[in-house]
C-alpha cells in the first residue's frame, strides 16, 4: 500500500502556533515519529506539507525590510520553505526511523506546480495573505509592486491570486525516486507557482495554491493509494458549531459531495480538504482520510478520521447499504 500524507500546518508549530526555529523542530520531530510508525508498519510514504506559519515569518521579513532591500517574491517564498521545511523533516524521520531498526533514506524535492497565467486573481487577486499593516507601511510595499486593500479598522492587508494546481512539473523526478526506494518530501504548500510563457519558458509568479489540492494532485502523481489529510482535529465535521454538530466517520464520495454542495464546510478551513479527498477519490484513489496528526497510523487503514471511500458499486448496492469493503483488505 502506499499513502500519501498531507502534513497541515499544526506539524510544524508548537500548541499555540508559534513557528519559532525551535518550536518548529520540535513539533516536526513528533510528526515524524508518527509518520516513521506508519512506515515500520509496512506502508510506503510519500510526504508533502503546508508552510503558511513559516511563509507567514518571511513575509514579516519582507515587510520589516522594505525600506532597505527589495521584498523576496512569493514564489522565492515557496522555495525556501520547501527546502527548510525539508531538510528538518529529513533529519527528524532518519532518527526516528532508525530508533525503530527501519533502514530507510528520505529525500526532499523542490516542486514547482504549474498554473494558468490567465487566472484572473493575477489581476484582481483576493487572496489575502500576512499580517495587517498601517497604510504607511502598505504604501512601501505597493511600491514595490504588491497589491494591498484596507480592510477598515484593522488596517490594511496583501492580496494574491490563488489559482488551481495544473500540473506538478517535477512530477518524473519525484515518481522516480519513489520507485526507487526513498521516502519522498514534496510539493510543500501546494508546490512553487510557475507560468508558462509564449516561447515555452517558466517564470514564478506571486500567488499561492492551496496545499490541500496540491496534495491530491501528488497523491496521483506517485500512485497513491491512499491519501491522509493530517489535521488539528480529529475529523470533518457538519453542524460545526452547532447543538447538532457531530463528526462525520465512514462516508461515500457522494455522500460527502452532497454535505459539501450544502455548504457544510468552511472555505478556508475544512472545505479544501473535502475537496481534495473528493478529487483524490474521482481520480481513482481507493480512500481518502482527513484525520488529526495523532491518529495517522491507524488512519492510514481507515480505523480512524472521517473516511471516505468511493461510492458502492452495483455488486456492493446489492449486498446492502452497509456493505463497503475494506480498500485495505
Amino acid at each position: 500500500m502506499r499513502a500519501l500524507i498531507a502534513l497541515g500546518g499544526n506539524a510544524m508549530t508548537d500548541a499555540a502556533g508559534r513557528a519559532r526555529p525551535g518550536d518548529q523542530i520540535a513539533a516536526i520531530a513528533t510528526a515524524m515519529d508518527r509518520v516513521a510508525e506508519v512506515v515500520a508498519s509496512g506502508v510506503e510514504v510519500v510526504l508533502t506539507h503546508g508552510n503558511g506559519p513559516q511563509v507567514g515569518n518571511l513575509l514579516v521579513k519582507n515587510e520589516l525590510a522594505a525600506s532597505v532591500v527589495p521584498p523576496v517574491p512569493l514564489d522565492w517564498c515557496g522555495a525556501q520553505t520547501q527546502a527548510t521545511i525539508g531538510f528538518i523533516v529529513l533529519d527528524a524521520l532518519e532518527a526516528a526511523l532508525s530508533r525503530r531498526g527501519v533502514p530507510r533514506q528520505a529525500c526532499a524535492v523542490i516542486t514547482r506546480t504549474l498554473v494558468d497565467g490567465s487566472d484572473p486573481g493575477f489581476t484582481q487577486p483576493t487572496k489575502p495573505i500576512g499580517r495587517y499593516l498601517p497604510q504607511a507601511e502598505a504604501e512601501v510595499l505597493i511600491g514595490h509592486g504588491q497589491t494591498w486593500q484596507d480592510r477598515g479598522e484593522k488596517g490594511w492587508r496583501r492580496v494574491v491570486a490563488s489559482p488551481e494546481p495544473l500540473q506538478i512539473l517535477d512530477a518524473r523526478a519525484i515518481a522516480t525516486l519513489v520507485s526507487a526506494g526513498f521516502i519522498v518530501v514534496a510539493n510543500g504548500g501546494g508546490g512553487i507557482p510557475v507560468v508558462r510563457e509564449p516561447d515555452g519558458g517558466l517564470r514564478g509568479v506571486e500567488a499561492v495554491i492551496d496545499k490541500d489540492l496540491g496534495a491530491a494532485l501528488l497523491a496521483r502523481v506517485v500512485d497513491a493509494d491512499v491519501l491522509v489529510i493530517a489535521t488539528d482535529v480529529p475529523a470533518a465535521m457538519v453542524g460545526y458549531g452547532t447543538s447538532a454538530a457531530r463528526a462525520l466517520e465512514r462516508v461515500s464520495r457522494t455522500e460527502l459531495a452532497g454535505y459539501a454542495a450544502a455548504g457544510a464546510f468552511g472555505a478556508g478551513s475544512m472545505g479544501p480538504k473535502v475537496a481534495a479527498a473528493l478529487r483524490f477519490l474521482d481520480s481513482g484513489g481507493a480512500m481518502a482520510v482527513i484525520s488529526s496528526l495523532d491518529q495517522i497510523a491507524v488512519a492510514v487503514r481507515g480505523q480512524a478520521g472521517t473516511v471516505v471511500l468511493p461510492d458502492p458499486g452495483p455488486a456492493d448496492l446489492d449486498r446492502g447499504p452497509t456493505a463497503h469493503p475494506d480498500p485495505m483488505a
